[in-house]
């Protein structure tokens, strides 16, 4: 599909940095004021600076499991080896011990994703230049298959907490950048794709709203099916991407990140009709769940605003409630992205963002 939705590769930094706090630190400022040609070597240089602050502090290190043939006991015997050695008549114990390790399951995938970025032609020979010293520091940390990861399964706490951002930055791009195969091995493609860019957009959306009008609630809550009887097996999920409550008015965003905000048939534009049913469900079940107290619940699918001729802004009055259809152009200074999620606030609940 051809791509016509245009974004400054500079916002992708911002979004980022509502998405993931730590970007927000005084050793990232620096990355808000360079121009980038390439999402990648925007990746790069995030980092660039990341991995060398982690750098700084150590590089997490965990206990491993290692089995090996020893002439004395370290650790616990493992008997079924030690056998087969008496039986062979060799002096030697196999031996199960644990070791302080740097071949951690983090550092491999921070490992992965910056040699994946140094294969790329897109990203600039200084950036190159910086992740081959720091990946100098990894060279005891293994290599692994992106498709192994299981992300879901991955933990954080005290002692690792400093990785969080940049796992979840390798992530994005482990899942995001389209893999291509060539001679045996991964490499990433130049473009970020819908699904990727996508995540990015509903995060940022719900983290801007979360962190910039404190006075509001945000978040990303699931909405209750309206059952006559209660049973609902077999009912799918209702997960908003992002619903926003103040006092007794709450309002459900649909973030949507498309080529094409409309379709067209036979030379006529609608909307996404299965967009417009979704958030009109996803309304019409919130409403009933707060049947009984005062309320006002609105709908609104905010498309990425692309570069066709026609862009939805509209607004309907469905069975007593607001649906908007919105688009939030991404292609220029982030100052005019701020203002247009600032009007939607100030329309629906009244409340302006402090200076």
């Amino acid at each position: 599909m051809k791509q016509n939705r245009h974004i400054l590769i500079k916002n992708i930094y911002y979004m980022l940095s509502y998405a993931f706090q730590a970007l927000r630190q005084s050793n990232f400022d620096d990355i808000a004021t360079e121009e980038f040609d390439h999402a990648q070597n925007l990746f790069a240089a995030i980092l660039c600076r990341g991995i060398g602050a982690q750098l700084k502090q150590g590089l997490y290190r965990d206990y491993q499991i290692r089995m090996e043939d020893i002439s004395t006991m370290r650790g616990r015997i493992d008997m079924p080896g030690t056998i087969r050695h008496k039986i062979a008549r060799r002096q030697i114990l196999s031996c199960e011990y644990d070791e302080l390790s740097e071949n951690t399951l983090l550092n491999q995938i921070l490992k992965t994703t910056v040699m994946l970025l140094l294969k790329s032609s897109e990203v600039e020979a200084q950036y190159k230049d910086i992740l081959k010293r720091e990946m100098l520091y990894f060279s005891a940390v293994d290599l692994i298959e992106p498709s192994s990861i299981r992300w879901e399964r991955l933990r954080f706490h005290r002692n690792n907490q400093t990785y969080q951002m940049l796992i979840g930055l390798c992530q994005l791009i482990l899942q995001g950048m389209l893999l291509t195969t060539e001679c045996g091995e991964n490499r990433l493609a130049s473009f970020v794709d819908d699904q990727w860019m996508c995540r990015l957009y509903e995060k940022f959306i719900l983290e801007y709203y979360s962190r910039e009008f404190p006075e509001l609630h945000v978040a990303a809550s699931q909405i209750h099916w309206a059952l006559d009887d209660g049973i609902g097996t077999m009912l799918p999920v209702m997960q908003s991407d992002i619903t926003i409550s103040y006092h007794d008015t709450v309002l459900i965003i649909d973030a949507k990140y498309y080529s094409h905000t409309t379709q067209g048939r036979y030379g006529a534009h609608t909307l996404h009709s299965n967009n417009l049913y979704q958030i009109f469900t996803y309304v019409k079940n919130q409403e009933a769940e707060l049947a009984g107290r005062p309320h006002a619940v609105s709908g609104m699918l905010l498309y990425a605003h692309t570069d066709e001729t026609i862009q939805p802004d509209q607004s309907y009055r469905m069975s007593g409630n607001r649906i908007d259809v919105r688009t939030l152009d991404l292609n220029c200074e982030f100052t005019a992205i701020a203002k247009q999620l600032d009007q939607i606030a100030e329309d629906f609940f009244g409340v302006k963002r402090s200076a």
